[in-house]
């Protein structure tokens, strides 16, 4: 599995504490970001990087994680989630089989933020009555 990472500027440091985290716990981390983008096309790369490897999850950062979000909610098939605790992180993976989350660097700090990767990276979807609400949202443009 490979984790695929993004950031704008104001998420850039947040993103490379993120990165050394996840290259130390052993995952293949992928970085996509061109800093003179806005999160918009940042969260297009990692989407594109997301669609074209079906196993790899990914992790987008700006100053409040809010507007990647409203740009991954968009592509039609990603299922993803603005984040900012650990449960929330693992649980949206174990329950809503999200492939991206996105996090605030002016709203989680570094050491919350490896956390929240760890928990997001190492959960693993349930399926069985999730699935329905899986579909339902796979479903939507």
């Amino acid at each position: 599995m490979t984790i695929i990472l993004g950031a704008d500027a104001h998420g850039n440091d947040l993103k490379e504490a993120i990165k050394g985290f996840l290259q130390q716990e052993g995952f293949d981390v992928t970085d996509v970001t061109a800093i003179a983008d806005d999160f918009v096309d940042n969260t297009l790369a990692v989407a594109r990087a997301l669609k074209a490897d079906e196993e790899s999850l990914g992790i987008m950062i700006d100053a409040y994680g809010a507007g990647p979000f409203m740009v991954a909610t968009k592509i039609k098939g990603m299922v993803a989630a603005e984040v900012s605790d650990e449960r929330s992180a693992y649980m949206t993976r174990g329950h809503n089989n999200a492939r991206m989350i996105t996090m605030g660097a002016e709203i989680v700090g570094q050491e919350l933020a490896k956390n929240i990767a760890k928990g997001f990276v190492t959960g693993h979807y349930d399926g069985g009555r999730h699935q329905i609400r899986v579909d339902m949202l796979n479903k939507m443009a």
